[in-house]
């Protein structure tokens, strides 16, 4: 991506915020002058998530909101509930482009398609890389909820090699 974009879309349950949530944010704000935030909602988060508990909306957005500002960039952020898993992707004309982690840019290839066959031109894709943990493998809210690393990362459960 060589110029900055004027809006960009970025969403997410952002449950048991960590590092990877952290990098996706501020590729967000480093592609875009001003970035929309689509907060999954609580039945959202339901139904996407696997077999842990969620944060509720509230908390989620408590800690979304102290990160941001804390990073300075809370004035250039909007954040919306997200009720469904396309939010506003599908008929929004303000964004330019589209904030995903490469185990989601599949949805983003998808969210063009279904916004080029109802005529709207497609987002710009910008994605990033999954942020491994130690262990190499990728740093997720399910992992941190499991106890199996921190959100840094960290293994916090040292197994043993067979």
């Amino acid at each position: 991506m060589s110029r900055k974009l004027n809006t960009v879309l970025v969403g997410g349950t952002f449950d048991a915020f960590h590092k990877g949530h952290r990098a996706l944010l501020m590729k967000a704000f480093e592609a875009g002058d001003r970035v929309m935030i689509g907060l999954s909602s609580d039945p959202l988060a339901r139904e996407l998530r696997k077999n842990h508990n969620i944060a509720t909306y509230e908390e989620r957005l408590k800690d979304l909101r102290a990160f941001l500002r804390k990073q300075r960039v809370l004035d250039r952020a909007k954040i919306v509930p997200l009720d469904t898993p396309y939010g506003i992707t599908l008929f929004t004309t303000v964004a330019d482009g589209l904030v995903l982690s490469k185990e989601t840019e599949p949805v983003g290839i998808d969210i063009n398609e279904k916004r080029r066959a109802g005529g709207l031109r497609p987002l710009e894709l910008v994605v990033i890389n999954m942020i491994p943990a130690e262990d190499r493998v990728p740093i997720s809210s399910t992992r941190i909820r499991h106890g199996e690393i921190d959100r840094e990362g960290h293994l916090t459960i040292h197994r043993e090699h067979v």
